[in-house]
C-alpha cells in the first residue's frame, strides 16, 4: 500500500511538473501575442492618422 501511494505521488509530481512547464510556455506565447497586438494597434492608429492627414475630405466609415 505504501508503495502504491509513493507511486501515485511520483506520478502526480511528474504530471504537475509537465503542467507547470506548459503553463510557463503558454504564458510566454500570450505575452508575445500581447506585445504584437500592442504594436499592431499602434501601427493602426498611425495609419489612421496618416489617412486623415492625407485626405481630410473623406468621411470615416461606420466601422472605425
Amino acid at each position: 500500500m505504501l508503495e502504491d501511494l509513493q507511486k501515485r505521488l511520483t506520478e502526480l509530481e511528474i504530471s504537475f511538473s509537465h503542467q507547470s512547464q506548459l503553463v510557463d510556455e503558454l504564458n510566454e506565447v500570450v505575452t508575445d501575442c500581447n506585445l504584437r497586438i500592442d504594436r499592431l494597434q499602434k501601427q493602426n492608429r498611425q495609419l489612421q492618422e496618416m489617412i486623415k492627414t492625407l485626405s481630410p475630405q473623406l468621411e470615416e466609415s461606420p466601422d472605425e
